[in-house]
């Protein structure tokens, strides 16, 4: 039985028929980065970036400072969203106007956040857990499709106050954390946009809206999006490094210091105890009002009172003790003797 042949089939494909050759790349996943980007949002992305270096780096070192910015960006963004987008005493408010609102009320929330401990400790957990959310969002896309956009909204919510809570329980570790993934996630948006156009930040709004068919992300993105993570984990461990060198170099500062609190009150003890003098101690005329050191000390420094009366009992004799010119003997063990033990020889003989 003969083979049917099938017909020939004329194609505008310049490629050999049967030939396997792999498909020309998405066009849509080409990494072409920005040419000529705008002046302004460079700017405002490179100094997204330095803000982003000392949120995953220092951000519990340099804790004041990073509880302004907190405070200053955050309340600046939802004001200036507000203004902006929604109509104010029924009239639409121009950009300038609706920027220098944004700022004057953004600076009072930086300062209500650095002064006040705890409403800095409570938006730091906040931010941590939207940014937590955020990432779950975006690396959850290819297994779960949210039904609507009340799900995402919620659990970002959700995550947001538990994160808060968190930080007001156990402060430093969650401020340490906290901070290291604020930083990184702003160091990925600043690279995101001067690669590729914000397109995770877009995506992230689209998963907020709850869009069902969306086109899946390039690799570039997931590439991305998985710095996000290292980048927090880096800067954790940095800033405990740094927490750690503090605080041995604070308590080797406090030891210094109780060290040499302890000197002065020994110093102090012992001029206290050099100063205080008995009745009968040290009021003897003729005699050293200072001790002299332990080695610079004579035998006969230290002789007892009782040892120089027997001395003196049996060189004058009971009868002579009134009579005798050349024989000064100081009693007193403190002020010691003035002159020889014994008399002159001269004395002796008669």
């Amino acid at each position: 039985m003969e083979e049917a042949l099938l017909p020939l089939a004329m194609t505008s494909d310049s490629r050999p028929f049967n030939q396997q050759l792999p498909e020309p790349p998405d066009p849509r996943c080409v990494l072409e980065p920005q040419d000529n980007p705008e002046l302004a949002p460079a700017l405002v992305c490179a100094l997204c970036c330095c803000f982003g270096i000392i949120y995953c780096c220092f951000g519990y070192r340099c804790f004041k400072a990073v509880m302004f910015l907190s405070g200053l960006l955050s309340g600046a963004l939802v004001i200036f969203l507000l203004c902006h987008k929604e109509r104010v005493l029924e009239t639409q408010l121009s950009l300038e106007v609706s920027a220098g609102i944004a700022l004057g009320i953004g600076l009072l929330c930086g300062l209500v956040t650095m002064l006040v401990r705890s409403v800095g400790l409570f938006l730091t957990g906040l931010l941590l857990g939207l940014t937590l959310g955020a990432g779950a969002l975006l690396g959850t896309e290819p297994i779960y499709q949210p039904p609507s956009a009340w799900v995402p909204a919620g659990g970002l919510v959700g995550l947001a106050l538990l994160g808060a809570l968190l930080t007001l329980r156990w402060p430093r570790p969650f401020t340490i954390l906290g901070t290291a993934l604020l930083g990184a996630a702003v160091l990925v948006a600043c690279a995101d946009y001067f690669l590729e156009g914000l397109a995770l930040g877009s995506r992230l709004g689209q998963r907020l809206q709850a869009l069902p068919a969306l086109p899946p992300l390039c690799w570039y993105s997931w590439v991305l999006l998985g710095t996000w993570p290292a980048l927090g984990a880096l800067g954790a461990l940095a800033q405990w490094k740094l927490m750690d060198e503090e605080h041995g170099g604070h308590a080797n500062v406090v030891l210094s210091h109780q060290r040499r609190h302890l000197q002065i009150l020994r110093s102090r003890q012992q001029e206290s105890k050099w100063h205080r003098t008995s009745p009968g101690v040290g009021l003897c005329e003729g005699s050293y009002r200072r001790q002299l050191p332990p080695n610079a000390r004579s035998p006969a420094d230290s002789l007892a009172p009782s040892y120089l009366q027997s001395l003196r009992e049996r060189h004058l004799g009971p009868g002579n003790q009134a009579t005798a010119p050349h024989t000064i003997l100081d009693l007193d063990s403190d002020c010691g003797s003035t002159v020889p033990l014994t008399t002159p020889s001269s004395s002796t003989q008669t």
